[in-house]
């Protein structure tokens, strides 16, 4: 009788997470068009703020990862679940204008019994060609594949110290509009094949997406690409 109840619970959580994820795009709206948006406004939102991502790392970055809305969903085993895009620098090594937007997807996982959950916005940082060539082909799990920290914040904090340098990834979040560095250790990046077939045809795929020329940013990105020119326009080594 208890497993029967647990079990109802459990499905009655999916079926709640699986609701709020379909309500929240409008049957006239891409999800892909919505994801990009969503992701523009986070960017410009945290630019805005005093307290934000240090200007010598947003100049150092090869590449911005942004997942607006993710949601921690937990039932038996917690988890988190998000979908957003990335963004990198033009050019063999990262370091021209900043190109169209790839498609991706956050997951995590921890241990706990929550019902319920929690939106919060993440932003990562990818300082180096290895990061950003990591995730351009395949799953990355932070602190395993490539090494990652929380990131500081506030425009004159100290961003040389050794943590911050050795570091790959550096991440970030947002909730409740607190906004602070965090350590995802143990989530995993990877491209988002479908969202990006769907937003560029069928023989898109994020690797093609960010080394060549021949896509496009859709106006969906608008925003996003142009708060990271105005924030930083050019890589600094």
């Amino acid at each position: 009788m208890r497993y029967a109840r647990s079990l109802t619970l459990v499905t009655a959580g999916v079926l709640t997470f699986a609701s709020f994820l379909s309500a929240k795009v409008p049957s006239n709206v891409k999800e892909e068009d919505e994801r990009l948006q969503n992701s523009g406004k986070v960017m410009q939102e945290i630019l805005n703020v005093p307290d934000d991502i240090p200007q010598d790392l947003i100049n150092r970055a090869r590449c911005v990862v942004v997942m607006p809305s993710v949601l921690k969903a937990a039932f038996v085993v917690g988890g988190s679940y998000g979908r957003g895009t990335m963004v990198c620098r033009t050019g063999k090594d990262f370091s021209g204008p900043w190109g169209a937007p790839a498609m991706y997807a956050l997951e995590g996982a921890s241990v706990g019994l929550q019902i319920g959950g929690e939106a919060t916005d993440f932003v990562f940082l990818l300082m180096n060609d290895r990061a950003a060539s990591s995730l351009l082909h395949s799953k990355v799990k932070l602190g395993g594949d490539v090494s990652a920290a929380a990131g500081p914040k506030g425009r004159s904090a100290e961003a040389d110290s050794d943590a911050y340098l050795r570091a790959e990834i550096l991440s970030y979040s947002r909730a409740r509009g607190v906004f602070a560095g965090v350590s995802l250790e143990g989530s995993t990046l990877r491209p988002d094949r479908e969202g990006n077939r769907k937003l560029y045809g069928s023989d898109a795929n994020a690797a093609r997406i960010i080394r060549e020329s021949d896509y496009s940013a859709p106006p969906a990105a608008h925003d996003l690409i142009a708060a990271l020119e105005t924030a930083t326009p050019q890589l600094k080594r």
